[in-house]
């Protein structure tokens, strides 16, 4: 019994923290504005280029644009509960350190699986629609190329090894390797490119601009795409294109993880938090307005909507803006995904026998070294 005793109450036990900012393992360099940046550029990626239009199309009509305001409503109270927990234990682990001191040690074991899962699976999707946009834009030569030398018929699997989503990981792995202020630095640049490329869409797109897609009669629509008007698919195709565009507000837990490495997590993880999913939802409430005002809500392109609109209206040479900013959206949101993989690792002692061999920290800066980094790329090597 006395045995039984200690091990139910060793799956409930919590962490103690003490809030100490000076008592971190790594180096404490990020600002409210790396965060910020981090935040929006794991969140916005190439949902900014794609959602608005996908929605729009089959679920809401014009009226997507309330759409995302429901759903950054509803990111917004998810957004506050990370920001008091990341004000109140600014330690690296994100919800696995939060449960840890919270509801218990096996609570926070299960959730902390289940958040490395989901940043691997993240990161190979990111990498795969990354490798994939690239290769659309030179009519899928390397797919075809691939196809033919190295099939792979293997179900549930692809059919071709994708090389080039492979180097770009490998690529952001390494460069995490270099610090977490350097690749927040190159995280800064793309996404400053990505937002201004969603800029230059809002402006560009409300010079042609038709308010008269808002307006479109039930006559003047097909059979399958509603009623027309600002409502076609009723209120609640705009409630059910909410719970769609929320995917879109997605990342921005990624902040949670960087407690050890910011100058003053108490303050700048709240800020950052809500400063990114308020630029998050600026962007797409600018997009999805100028996309259903240019083109009719049921003529949208599912699979590139942006790109479509601008060749809609005869500004073709618009496309190769919009791809820069995709691209741009793409590498912070897989660097986004990558992040927090050996950050989120450090605090686990169930990990630390597979790869006790290798040194923790480089001494000179503190940062994560080979052992960290490793962690994040096994688990996606493994996917």
């Amino acid at each position: 019994m006395g045995k039984t005793r200690e091990f139910f109450k060793a799956l409930v036990r919590r962490k103690p923290v003490e809030v100490n900012l000076e008592d971190s393992k790594l180096n404490r360099c990020l600002t409210t504005i790396d965060l910020t940046a981090l935040g929006i550029g794991s969140t916005l990626g190439l949902g900014i280029y794609v959602l608005a239009g996908q929605v729009a199309s089959v679920k809401a009509g014009p009226s997507v644009i309330l759409s995302f305001f429901i759903a950054a409503v509803a990111s917004v109270f998810a957004g506050l509960c990370y920001a008091e927990f990341g004000a109140r234990v600014p330690r690296a682990g994100s919800a696995y350190v939060y449960s840890y001191v919270t509801v218990g040690e096996l609570m926070a074991f299960i959730i902390g699986w289940n958040l490395i899962l989901e940043y691997v699976i993240g990161t190979a999707s990111v990498a795969r629609g990354y490798s994939g946009y690239i290769d659309a834009l030179f009519n899928g030569t390397m797919q075809k190329r691939l196809q033919e030398v190295m099939p792979m018929n293997i179900q549930h699997v692809s059919e071709y090894p994708d090389f080039l989503a492979f180097g770009i990981t490998l690529f952001l792995a390494l460069l995490l390797c270099f610090g977490v202020k350097e690749s927040s630095r190159f995280n800064n640049i793309f996404t400053v490119l990505n937002l201004g490329v969603v800029v230059f869409a809002i402006i560009a797109g409300s010079i042609k601009s038709d308010p008269a897609n808002w307006k479109l009669s039930q006559s003047e629509v097909p059979k399958d795409a509603g009623v027309g008007g600002f409502f076609p698919f009723g209120i609640s195709g705009m409630m059910s294109g909410a719970a769609t565009c929320f995917y879109g507000f997605i990342g921005f837990d990624c902040i949670a993880t960087t407690g050890e490495e910011v100058k003053n997590p108490q303050k700048s993880i709240p800020i950052s938090i809500v400063l990114s999913l308020l630029f998050v939802f600026l962007a797409y409430f600018g997009v999805s307005t100028v996309q259903t005002l240019m083109v009719p809500y049921y003529l949208q392109d599912n699979s590139a909507p942006l790109p479509f609109v601008f060749e809609y209206v005869g500004w073709t040479s618009c496309k190769w803006v919009i791809s820069i900013g995709a691209l741009a959206g793409l590498s912070t949101s897989l660097l986004g995904a990558i992040f927090p993989l050996p950050v989120f690792c450090m605090p686990w002692v169930l990990m630390e026998s597979f790869f006790a061999f290798w040194p923790k920290f480089i001494p000179a800066t503190k940062h994560l070294s080979l052992q960290q980094q490793s962690r994040g790329f096994l688990l996606e090597l493994w996917l």
